[in-house]
C-alpha cells in the first residue's frame, strides 16, 4: 500500500514550495481534504518507480489554543498521526527558532521516522546550516533548496531507503481482484461487506462513522480470489468533528489508490451530493475502475426509482463508462450483478489491445469522421498502440495532433470502448507527433 509522507513546520519555511517540487507541478495541490481546515492538501508523488501520498499542512503553531491557527495545528497533528514519514521543514537562513524547538519536542514523542529538512540554503554554507539545527535533537538532517531543487534527490533517496515503499509494478499480483467500498458515512458500506462475506466480519451500527480505518479481507467467490476493503465514510468539508474519524480519511484515500476497482456506495433515499462526485474524483485521479452501487433500492417506489436514475445520469454524466448496480445490502439483493460489474471493470482495466487492431479501429473511426481543420491543416492520425494498463492508455501517433479537440478525443475513445468492450474503467488517450515508419509515402 502507498505510504503517506507529511510535510510539517512553522509558517513560511517553504513547505508548499517543497510540496510542489516533489509533485513536479505548481497546480499539484489537488484539493482540500474533505472535512479538514485550509492549507492541508494531498497529492500523488513519485520517486523513480516508487509512489506515495504527499500531504502538505498549514503552519504549525503548537501552543496556540484558539482561532484558525489552532485548528490548523490540530490538522497538522492529525497528518502526523496518519503519516508513515514526516518531513520537518525549517528555515536555513533564519536559523533555529523557539517554535522549531517546540515542534521538534512534539515530533520526538511520536514513533515515526522524522527528517529535518533545512530549506532555503542556496548561497548558505550547508555545514553551518546543519550545525545550527543539531540542537533540535533529531537525526536525519538534510539541507535543501525547494525553489532550486538542490538536495532533493539525497533527501528522497534516504527517505525511501529507510521505509518500505511500494512500487507501482504490481502486474504480477493481479490474480486477486482488490476492490474498495467507499462512500459517505451511513450509506450501508459495512452492511454490504457483511452481505458479500456471508458473515459479520465488520461492525455494523446505526451511527455514522462507525468504521475508523480501512479493513482488508481476502475471500473467494465462484473460484475467483478477491480482497474487499471496507473504508471509513468520507464526509463533506465542515462535517467531520470527531478526531478519530479525521484520522481515517487519508486511510480511505489510500485504499482508493491501492485497489483495482472502486465501488462507490450511494443511499438511494438520499440526494446525490457534491461529496459523492468528489469521492469519484479521487478514484478518477488515481485512474481506477469504478462501479456505482445504489443501496436501499428496495425501499423506493417505481416513480422514485425513475427519479433517482435521472438524477444519477445528470450528476454523473462524466461516468458514462461506469456500471450502475441497484442493490439492497440488508436484504442481500443485487450482489450477483455487483460482482459482474466488478469483474467487467477489472477485466477492462487490464485489457490487452494489440497494435494492429487498435490502428484498424483508429483508421476506421477517422474515415467515418475526420478531425476538423486547424487553420490550413487537418490533423493526421496514423497509428495507435497501448501504453499502459489500469487504466488502459492508448497512444495515438500522427501529425498536428496538438490541435485535436476534446470532443474528437471523446469520439475516438467511444470507438475504442465499443470494439474492445471496455466498461467500468477510465480510458486515457495520449497523442504523439510522429511519422509512421510504414507510411512514409502517405499522400492523403
Amino acid at each position: 500500500m502507498k505510504k503517506i509522507i507529511a510535510i510539517v513546520g512553522r509558517p513560511n519555511v517553504g513547505k508548499s514550495t517543497l510540496f510542489n517540487r516533489l509533485t513536479k507541478s505548481r497546480d499539484a495541490l489537488v484539493a482540500d481534504m474533505p472535512g479538514l481546515t485550509r492549507d492541508r492538501h494531498y497529492a500523488n508523488a513519485k520517486f523513480g518507480k516508487k509512489s506515495y501520498i504527499l500531504v502538505d499542512t498549514g503552519g504549525f503553531e503548537p501552543l496556540i489554543d484558539n482561532g484558525i491557527m489552532y485548528k490548523m495545528a490540530e490538522q497538522t497533528k492529525h497528518a502526523i498521526i496518519e503519516a508513515d514519514v514526516v518531513l520537518f521543514v525549517v528555515d536555513g537562513r533564519n536559523g533555529i527558532t523557539p517554535q522549531d524547538k517546540l515542534i521538534a519536542n512534539s515530533l520526538r514523542e511520536i514513533n515515526k521516522e522524522v527528517f529535518v529538512v533545512i530549506n532555503k540554503v542556496e548561497g548558505v554554507d550547508k555545514n553551518t546550516a546543519i550545525c545550527d539545527f543539531y540542537e533540535l535533537g533529531l537525526s536525519n538532517l538534510y539541507p535543501i533548496s525547494s525553489s532550486h531543487g538542490d538536495g532533493i534527490y539525497p533527501l528522497l533517496e534516504n527517505v525511501f531507503k529507510n521505509t518500505d515503499m511500494v512500487s507501482d509494478d504490481v502486474s504480477d499480483e493481479r490474480e486477486r481482484i482488490k476492490f474498495a467500498v467507499v462512500g459517505r458515512p451511513n450509506v450501508g458500506k459495512s452492511t454490504l461487506v457483511n452481505t458479500i462475506l456471508g458473515e459479520d466480519r465488520v461492525i455494523v451500527f446505526d451511527e455514522a462513522g462507525t468504521t475508523i480505518d480501512s479493513i482488508n479481507i481476502d475471500f473467494e467467490r465462484e473460484d475467483k480470489k478477491y480482497t474487499i476493503v471496507d473504508t471509513a465514510g468520507i464526509r463533506r468539508k465542515g462535517r467531520v468533528t470527531d478526531k478519530i474519524e479525521k484520522f481515517s480519511i487519508l486511510k480511505a484515500i489510500q485504499a482508493i489508490e491501492d485497489c483495482n476497482v472502486v465501488v462507490l456506495v450511494l443511499d438511494a433515499k438520499l440526494d446525490i451530493s457534491d461529496q459523492d462526485a468528489t469521492i469519484i474524483g479521487y478514484a478518477l485521479d488515481a485512474g481506477k475502475a469504478i462501479v456505482l452501487a445504489i443501496n436501499k433500492w428496495d425501499n423506493l417506489t417505481e416513480d422514485e426509482r425513475t427519479d433517482v436514475k435521472d438524477k444519477l445520469k445528470s450528476k454523473f454524466v462524466f461516468l458514462d463508462f461506469a456500471d450502475f448496480v441497484y442493490i439492497s445490502a440488508l436484504k442481500k439483493r443485487g450482489t450477483k450483478e455487483l460482482f459482474k460489474a466488478i469483474d467487467n471493470a477489472y477485466k477492462s482495466a487490464f485489457v490487452k489491445m494489440g497494435t494492429p487492431k487498435l490502428t484498424r479501429v483508429l483508421i476506421e473511426a477517422v474515415h467515418r469522421q475526420p478531425p476538423v481543420y486547424k487553420g490550413n491543416f487537418r490533423p493526421k492520425l496514423r497509428y495507435a498502440h497501448q501504453g499502459g494498463s489500469n487504466p488502459p492508455i492508448i497512444i495515438i501517433h500522427g501529425n498536428s495532433v496538438e490541435s485535436i479537440a476534446k470532443s474528437y478525443t471523446k469520439y475516438i475513445e467511444k470507438s475504442f470502448r465499443k470494439v474492445f468492450g471496455l466498461s467500468g474503467t477510465p480510458l486515457r488517450i495520449e497523442y504523439k507527433n510522429s511519422d509512421n515508419p510504414y507510411q512514409q509515402n502517405d499522400s492523403h
